[in-house]
């Protein structure tokens, strides 16, 4: 069994979780369509399955990323890539993951992308009485 993600116009429409036989059967449509795609593969990097532990055979990783519905398959670079989510960020080659401009502060805090500073900003905790219904 193996992930397959259906592309049109050179974007994610659905992903199955199917046989290769099945997908060259064409019981899901055209079989050119369907693209195999890593549920473990992250940023270019193939992961052992359930865990953040990089895989010690990458000859795994499959086209940079998981693909997702709404995400472009480039053939240039044989990769899924997410939407980009902010104009100024820009894509990483390697991982073909989106960079921010700016590095977010590794301090323990949540913070969030604000575009129109291109910048982290800094997310308020909430008290628990905010929190509740």
């Amino acid at each position: 069994m193996g992930h397959f993600a259906k592309v049109i116009d050179n974007i994610v429409v659905e992903v199955i979780v199917a046989e290769q036989d099945f997908i060259d059967s064409g019981l899901v449509g055209n079989p050119n369509e369907w693209i195999r795609t890593s549920y473990n593969t992250h940023g270019g990097i193939h992961y052992l399955p359930n865990s953040n532990e990089p895989n010690p055979n990458q000859s795994q990783a499959l086209r940079k990323n998981f693909a997702g519905i709404g995400d472009t398959y480039d053939l240039t670079r044989d990769a899924f890539i997410a939407p980009q989510p902010y104009n100024s960020w820009v894509l990483d080659e390697f991982s073909c993951l989106w960079k921010s401009p700016v590095p977010m502060p590794n301090d323990g805090k949540s913070y969030e992308w604000d575009e129109e500073t291109v910048s982290w900003k800094l997310v308020p905790l909430k008290t628990p009485v905010e929190t509740m219904p």
